[in-house]
């Protein structure tokens, strides 16, 4: 049985007061709160075994690589990837997208079509912008609905032998919307198109299988899963790793160096130059471990309960227009009050304890399609509860009166 009050307890932070008033933190599609145990495995790091990795022979070392690799492992097996290095530790799900946006450079030529969709955050739109400057290639853009589902007819009329990669989000960060990537992903390798989805919306909420949905690749961070933030993922497959040059140059990521040529280094090692965040590496893997001994699937079914319970409550507000109301939803609400700016609402209730998101939550092009300016963007996470959502609403509605 899920028992949200026990879970409530292994996060520190949810007893502390903002502005006098216990902390609602209603911004978990921005980041997630960190349990103890992860915060613990920060400390252990720096307290007890704190080396660089892959270097050297003393225990220390040995032991911090042992951990990291460990961690590696066990974000393979939570997104069932065929291979451990196929899995690449970066900074996060923007590093991974700009990591395959700089490789596809050498691969990319003049008049090849690229696609995203109307759905994307900023950064799973402007690198693909910036490569399709560098290489000539053309951007083409998937539209959505006024339910804000992705418009699969139209897709498919942008598909051609001209496509060579497909990027979209598997879950909507400012509408919430899941979107149908399996279906994506097959009708893109009908023209042999690869397929990276951005999966840090998602990751939180659903244990993505990447070998099930056939994606090419798939990016996630950390700090939206219970982890760190400044450490994340790219799983990409085996074949386009190898065909991908290096992003970086520098240490950890060569075979051998000499001044009239450079080896590089195998996969996963080849596209992670430098010291990466070992702690947070760690971190990462530990989180994991906290999500799976939950359950995604029990925490998916209880976030699914706050997502109809708080939508119930908010449309019971005169003048509320909720935008993104596809079918398959993930527990974000997106709204607005009649002409009340979002900025407004959301400052007057962060008085009140109550922290959510306002303005275009890095989607401007969605924000453009509804002729808004932005939202008011309460994002719930399986340590939320329907209390929660009821003092919420009763400083929405607060605020509406002081406003109008």
């Amino acid at each position: 049985m899920f028992k949200v009050e026990k879970i409530r307890k292994d996060f520190p932070i949810l007893n502390r007061k903002v502005n006098g008033k216990p902390l609602v933190y209603f911004d978990n599609a921005a980041t997630s709160q960190t349990p103890q145990i992860v915060i613990d495995s920060i400390v252990d790091y720096y307290s007890n075994y704190n080396a660089n990795i892959h270097r050297g022979v003393h225990t220390l070392s040995q032991e911090a690589t042992s951990a990291f690799e460990e961690a590696r492992i066990k974000i393979q097996k939570h997104f069932n990837a065929h291979k451990s290095h196929e899995i690449i530790l970066t900074s996060g799900t923007t590093h991974s997208i700009n990591l395959v946006a700089n490789g596809f450079s050498s691969l990319l030529k003049k008049g090849d079509e690229v696609i995203v969709s109307t759905l994307e955050h900023h950064s799973n739109i402007v690198p693909w912008q910036m490569l399709c400057k560098r290489t000539g290639a053309i951007l083409k853009v998937i539209p959505i609905s006024l339910k804000g589902e992705l418009i699969m007819d139209e897709y498919e009329t942008l598909l051609s032998n001209k496509t060579k990669l497909v990027f979209v989000n598997h879950v909507s960060n400012a509408l919430g919307t899941i979107n149908p990537i399996k279906q994506i992903i097959d009708k893109a390798h009908e023209f042999g198109a690869a397929v990276l989805i951005d999966g840090a919306q998602a990751a939180p909420h659903i244990k993505p299988d990447v070998q099930q949905l056939d994606c090419d690749f798939y990016t996630c961070s950390a700090h939206k899963i219970c982890g760190p933030t400044g450490v994340g993922m790219l799983y990409g497959k085996e074949e386009w790793l190898n065909k991908l040059p290096p992003y970086q140059g520098g240490g950890e990521m060569i075979a051998e160096v000499t001044f009239k040529k450079t080896t590089y280094a195998d996969l996963p090692h080849k596209f992670e130059a430098g010291t990466p965040n070992i702690s947070g590496g760690i971190a990462f893997g530990i989180a994991l471990d906290y999500m799976n001994a939950i359950g995604l699937e029990n925490i998916a079914a209880y976030e699914n309960e706050l997502l109809i319970y708080g939508t119930q409550k908010l449309l019971e507000i005169e003048g509320l227009k909720i935008y993104g109301t596809s079918k398959n939803k993930a527990s974000v609400i997106s709204f607005n009050i009649e002409e009340i700016h979002p900025y407004d609402i959301g400052s007057i209730i962060d008085k009140l304890g109550i922290a959510v998101r306002t303005g275009h939550h890095c989607t401007q092009p969605i924000m453009d399609f509804y002729k808004i300016p932005g939202t008011i963007r309460s994002s719930f996470a399986f340590y939320n509860t329907k209390e929660e959502i009821d003092i919420f609403v009763e400083a929405v509605k607060r605020a509406k009166s002081m406003l109008l």
